[in-house]
């Protein structure tokens, strides 16, 4: 587990709007949330003993420069997710660090960049013959022609974004005249180009881990979806994930996986390494995994530097595997100081 060290200097980078004013405490649960993450790892590395410099960034980064400058930190403690309002920038900002010389938590630019693109991602683990869903991409600005190679149903995403986004029980379409629009949904009002995949019903699964060289699997975790209605499809939408009454009322519940057989779990375990290995992922990941209705498990996709906040799904996994939250926070700050390498 994550030991007690010597007090490090540490920038942490934030969005502005992430950061908790100082009333936090006091504010409704749910005006809480959307400071939750930077408020739990604030006070996590504050009880750890280390000093810290909040670094807001947006869309300027000279606010990093000075505080490299005049803090000279140990590491960049990263909560970063996009730069300009895009999420595709995100990597720049750890490019930038690694242009100064800073060491930093969470991923590398490069494996940023290739997880970021679903299509990219998957194209890299098929050719290392790891099981990922049938797909093709549309881009904007091009005609759509359905595929026809796939079999429906399928699921329409974004290509680039994360966090569930434009995902609601319309993503999961059963024809050609259905793909258009969903793709034209996508194209329109997210402004990135679409993936459809082939819907794999069964269970969602997480596989969170940790490390550099050395790996670390959590365990297994999974979305619950019983409650929902019979004819609506298991999948996880924007709602499902961030409105907290449409969880109350559906009984949706984030827990450890149950049922699963042990040959089921080692072989998960084994294709999370190899998995985070062929995608060039450091730091701390989370892998979505669907298994199907026959117990087969295939990649849908990697969320490096996922939310760790308290009572987020990674901190839990890691806390079934040990780890008090503190240590948690303790064994990111310990993999980012080896984040600069030569």
């Amino acid at each position: 587990m994550a030991r007690m060290s010597r007090r490090r200097r540490i920038a942490v980078l934030a969005h502005p709007h992430c950061l908790p004013p100082d009333d936090y405490a006091s504010l409704p649960y749910a005006e809480q949330l959307k400071y939750r993450t930077e408020a739990n790892v604030l006070e996590a590395l504050d009880s750890l003993g280390h000093q810290i410099r909040v670094v807001p960034l947006e869309d300027e980064v000279l606010p990093l420069r000075k505080a490299v400058q005049e803090m000279r930190p140990h590491v960049a403690f990263n909560l970063i997710e996009e730069f300009h309002g895009a999420a595709v920038y995100d990597h720049n900002v750890v490019g930038y660090l690694e242009l100064l010389r800073v060491p930093y938590t969470g991923c590398n630019p490069r494996g940023l960049v290739v997880a970021r693109d679903k299509a990219l991602s998957k194209k890299i683990l098929r050719y290392h013959h790891l099981p990922v869903p049938g797909f093709a991409v549309f881009r904007r600005r091009k005609a759509i022609k359905p595929p026809r190679h796939l079999q429906y149903p399928l699921i329409v995403k974004s290509l680039t974004e994360d966090a569930s986004a434009g995902i609601a029980e319309a993503s999961v379409v059963r024809s050609a005249e259905k793909l258009v629009e969903r793709v034209q949904f996508v194209h329109e009002n997210l402004q990135t180009p679409a993936i459809a995949e082939e819907y794999i019903d069964g269970r969602e699964l997480y596989v969170g881990v940790l490390g550099r060289r050395r790996l670390t699997v959590l365990p297994i975790w999974e979305v619950s979806m019983r409650h929902l209605r019979p004819d609506a499809p298991r999948i996880l939408t924007l709602r499902a994930k961030f409105d907290a009454r449409f969880q109350d009322e559906h009984n949706l519940l984030i827990g450890p996986a149950e049922g699963l057989t042990d040959e089921q779990i080692r072989s998960l375990q084994r294709m999370s390494k190899r998995i985070y290995r062929a995608l060039g992922l450091s730091g701390y990941a989370r892998l979505d995994f669907r298994l199907d209705l026959e117990g087969r498990p295939f990649f849908i996709e990697a969320n490096p530097n996922p939310d760790i906040a308290r009572d987020a799904e990674f901190a839990h996994s890691a806390e079934a595997a040990g780890y008090t939250y503190e240590q948690l926070i303790q064994r990111i700050v310990a993999l980012g100081l080896s984040s600069i390498e030569g």
